[in-house]
């Protein structure tokens, strides 16, 4: 049995108000070569949805679920919060773990896959708020990624087919579904498990949902024309899917929790738009957010890391992850 005092909940966080929006993006951008105009044109996304982003709500909503659930069925540990980008930030949680007597804790990250910037990077962050809050951080060990955890995979599928069900009856069985997740370098790509994972997880829930003409496709690309992403964007997907007679397609937003503003902004509303455009009916599944079985698994992550004896669930070819990351895993960049 392994000793922890509480669970840990790391995200990305996300502005709450108007005037939050250009200081939580420079915190995003702080040491990257992004040019200023382009950061503006993000800071639009938020404003079209007033200045707040639904994701510190989102988290909350999910701690609140969790809470409940540790509170009825155990381990009765306290959940603490900490972003990377914006309040509450993570050195001002570890700070206020240790004034609560916190000395281990146990961190979910809301990331399901592997990459720097879905797993790495928060594990740096986490070393860095340690070393700010000085002596007695508590210590911190994140839990495993959970691409094809059963509680994970299975929300996802019903999700999936819940799209579906929307769409006239007359077209479900010839829908395509297009499975999309966050593009990042394709230099940064190489040096994870990030695409292998995501291709397993699209395998898994179009399986369970018994679908056969699915892609794995990214949004949300933010780099220098000049830099390789990976590939192809949903924009340019659904154009081809339009050049090749398809009517109907069910975007799955399986690279994501939870319906931040970056499934709202690129998916709800641009997707949405070219899709209307090219006289497709498009239909979005919803993320895992807070479903009953995404909560239960979270449980079950935090029980299997307790107590060694507690089953490893996984679904598929790969098996459960490990549990601690090596020294060199998913670095930033593969450099010449």
């Amino acid at each position: 049995m392994s000793e922890y005092d509480a669970i840990l909940v790391v995200s990305f966080g996300g502005p709450e108000k108007p005037e939050d929006v250009i200081p939580f993006l420079e915190n995003v951008l702080r040491g990257k070569n992004v040019p200023r105009e382009r950061m503006m044109a993000v800071a639009e996304h938020y404003y079209h949805f007033g200045g707040k982003s639904p994701i510190n709500d989102q988290n909350r909503a999910l701690i609140a679920g969790l809470e409940n659930l540790l509170a009825a069925e155990g381990p009765h540990l306290p959940i603490y919060w900490g972003n990377r980008n914006w309040h509450p930030m993570l050195a001002d949680t570890l700070r206020q773990m240790r004034a609560d007597g916190i000395r281990r804790a146990i961190a979910f990250f809301t990331s399901a896959y592997s990459s720097y910037s879905g797993c790495r990077q928060y594990r740096e962050n986490i070393i860095a708020a340690r070393a700010e809050t000085g002596e007695g951080a508590p210590e911190v060990d994140k839990l495993r990624v959970f691409y094809n955890h059963p509680g994970f995979v299975g929300p996802a599928t019903e999700n999936v087919k819940a799209a579906l069900a929307k769409l006239p009856a007359d077209r479900r069985s010839t829908a395509h579904i297009a499975f999309t997740a966050h593009s990042i370098p394709t230099a940064m790509a190489d040096t994870s498990h990030y695409v292998k994972q995501l291709e397993e997880a699209c395998r898994l829930v179009a399986s369970a949902a018994g679908i056969s003409d699915f892609k794995l496709v990214y949004q949300s690309r933010s780099g220098p024309p000049t830099q390789s992403w990976l590939d192809p964007d949903i924009g340019d997907h659904l154009r081809a899917l339009h050049a090749t007679g398809h009517a109907s397609v069910v975007i799955s937003p399986i690279g994501f929790i939870s319906d931040h503003l970056e499934v709202l902004y690129d998916l709800d509303t641009e997707a949405a738009a070219v899709s209307a455009e090219l006289g497709i009916h498009m239909e979005r599944a919803a993320t895992v957010g807070t479903h009953p079985d995404f909560l239960r698994m979270i449980r079950e992550l935090i029980l299997e890391r307790i107590d060694s004896a507690t089953p490893r669930l996984a679904l598929g070819m790969f098996g459960p992850s490990h549990d601690v990351c090596p020294i060199d895993c998913c670095p930033g960049m593969r450099r010449p």
